[in-house]
């Protein structure tokens, strides 16, 4: 039987695809003993909706594999961060044409109402020179660029 880890390794991010939840920093554990696993993961922000079709996913993987007993658990804490995006899953974000979180904030972080102030590149040309379009992308962990280069729009995965 192939190792519960390895299975759940292999689980991708509803959301974005080209992410393992490994890749995305969201697998925190695994432990087996015989046929039950349980399996750890941390949101990547509170209420996150994909958060029930990833625990159905490793359910359905593992017990695909041979695993009876699967139990999924939530742990909020330490909080989940970009920063837990591993190199290959920035590498893959990008390879798909999005941009990549940079370094997530520290410290307090102000409440403002204006557009926040990002240093990114397109991930098709590499150009520095983008403007946001969108806070709001197609879920609320992205934003809306347009590169002024080669004028491509592009979706950027937010710091947290």
């Amino acid at each position: 039987m192939v190792s519960a880890l390895a299975v759940a390794a292999t689980v991708t991010d509803p959301e974005m695809p080209m992410l393992t939840l490994v890749d995305l920093g969201v697998l925190r554990d695994v432990d087996e003993s015989g046929d039950r696993v349980t399996v750890t993961i941390t949101p990547t922000y509170s209420g996150c909706p994909a958060m029930a079709t990833m625990r159905d996913d490793l359910v359905h993987a593992l017990q695909d594999a041979g695993y009876d007993e699967v139990d999924v658990k939530v742990s909020l804490s330490p909080a989940w961060s970009s920063d837990w995006i591993t190199e290959h899953g920035r590498d893959r974000l990008r390879a798909h044409g999005l941009s990549a979180p940079g370094p997530a904030p520290t410290g307090p972080i102000p409440l403002t109402l204006a557009p926040v102030r990002r240093a990114i590149d397109c991930p098709r040309c590499g150009s520095a020179d983008v403007r946001l379009t969108s806070e709001f992308g197609p879920t609320a962990c992205k934003a809306m660029y347009q590169c002024s280069t080669c004028l491509e729009p592009f979706e950027h995965v937010k710091e947290i």
